[in-house]
């Protein structure tokens, strides 16, 4: 059992006029051949996108990737005829499968009074699917009444055994989130991988203090008390996996 910290100030950073991209991981430009992934865990991009701009139609082949807006909101729309907005409280999963194209951009929406009109912040977390060749599909749900609850909420999973809002095509893989006010706490799931990434305020582990950006590293975690100093917003992937079994 045992974890590091990742301190926000260490991620290497894309930026453009519209974008300001913080990577966890190796990313685009960036690679580093000692940080290519955690578990299964490919991609953590913590992004911010100028209001009416975004990354338009690209191409994704054999992953599963999930955004989580925090806040603004961002226009999904994909070649196999999926479209929708994604803003804090939804979940949204796409499996790129043997190949899709899609555009995320933070446009204006029917019905979404100000959507566009503010910076969009979103982290995009990527995972390696079990099988290749699997048909592109796309999910989301919305998570907010859960989260009231101040509890652990799953937001994705591919184990049987958790019971997720929406699935991934990954059964070693699940991905929690909550929203803690102060001085509260709730215990680490149990994983042979872990990947925590602080969204939002400040929290403690193991008598070490995490902030915003900041994310833990893992290996055989689970029970260990997460307790928020402030309010906070903490995504938590567990993996019973790495990306070198998948390999095989």
């Amino acid at each position: 059992m045992g974890f590091r910290v990742i301190a926000a100030e260490d991620r290497v950073v894309t930026t453009t006029d519209w974008l300001t991209s913080r990577h966890s991981f190796s990313f685009g430009d960036h690679y580093d051949p000692s940080n290519t992934h955690h578990g299964v865990l490919l991609v953590n991009n913590d992004d911010v996108v100028a209001p009416l701009q975004g990354f338009d139609q690209h191409a994704h082949r054999e992953s599963e990737i999930v955004t989580w807006v925090t806040s603004g909101s961002l226009v999904h729309q994909d070649s196999e005829g999926n479209s929708g907005i994604v803003y804090p409280g939804l979940a949204q999963r796409m499996s790129a499968g043997t190949g899709v194209q899609h555009s995320e951009r933070n446009d204006t929406w029917p019905d979404r009074p100000g959507a566009g009109t503010v910076p969009a912040r979103f982290v995009q977390m990527w995972v390696m699917p079990d099988e290749s060749g699997l048909t592109p599909s796309y999910a989301h749900a919305d998570i907010s009444d859960q989260l009231r609850d101040g509890g652990l909420v799953a937001i994705a999973s591919g184990d049987p055994r958790v019971d997720s809002a929406i699935r991934i095509a990954n059964r070693s893989a699940s991905l929690h989130v909550a929203r803690l006010g102060a001085g509260t706490s709730i215990k680490v799931p149990e994983g042979r991988y872990s990947h925590l990434f602080v969204v939002a305020g400040g929290l403690e582990i193991g008598g070490t203090r995490i902030d915003e950006g900041d994310a833990v590293r893992g290996e055989d975690l689970g029970g260990e008390s997460l307790t928020a100093v402030s309010d906070a917003e903490v995504l938590i992937w567990t993996m019973d996996r790495d990306l070198r079994d998948l390999m095989g």
